[in-house]
């Protein structure tokens, strides 16, 4: 009978054993799946932080004396020199010095880096030294076509319309004028108002 007892008391306290480990075993296992949804979680909103975090992007087009003229996405608040290194940097033909590697660039703007030839005839028409440099802005009167091929929105064709504008008219009285010469409206005019001037 004692024998019975002692048998019984054996399989009890090893049952209580067994399932007192299991639970913790539960509770470890538990614990561990929240631990992991919860890190899921995490995960996820960062992702959603990130993707709701995304940069304004411009497109503009880098043409002329550059490695790899074509259209390029840059960041916003990018610079010019940035555009012309993402088109490949200069070429040894480029004529650096007569644009302004400092401008802030626009969407949309075409960015032309003129030959060392080009700028010297700029400088045998006598033009590029009428240009007003003091605060970098674009002489509508007397700028080159190089030169106002790197206004924001100004292509081959406005540009010598442009030219042919002055010509005809004796030069422009105001910078509003742009808007009278075919091509140029009032978008493109916003966007260049303040890098011209008449004066």
């Amino acid at each position: 009978m004692m024998m019975i007892l002692k048998c019984l008391m054996i399989w009890f306290m090893a049952a209580v054993l067994l399932t007192g480990c299991s639970g913790q075993e539960m509770e470890i296992l538990s614990g561990e799946t929240g631990d992991s949804l919860e890190g899921s979680g995490k995960v996820q909103t960062a992702g959603e932080e990130e993707s709701a975090i995304s940069l304004e992007s411009i497109w503009v087009y880098v043409c002329g004396c550059v490695n790899c003229p074509g259209v390029y996405e840059l960041p916003e608040g990018c610079r010019l020199f940035q555009a012309v290194e993402a088109a490949g940097g200069l070429t040894g033909e480029a004529a650096s010095d007569s644009v302004n590697l400092a401008e802030l660039v626009s969407d949309g703007q075409k960015i032309y880096i003129p030959s060392m030839e080009e700028a010297q005839n700029s400088v045998l028409d006598g033009t590029e030294g009428e240009q007003d440099v003091s605060d970098g802005r674009i002489h509508l009167n007397t700028a080159t076509e190089a030169e106002l091929l790197t206004l924001p929105g100004i292509g081959p064709s406005k540009a010598a319309g442009i030219i042919r504008y002055r010509e005809e008219n004796g030069g422009f009285s105001s910078p509003e004028e742009l808007m009278e010469v075919p091509g140029i409206k009032s978008a493109t005019y916003e966007q260049i108002k303040d890098l011209v001037t008449i004066d």
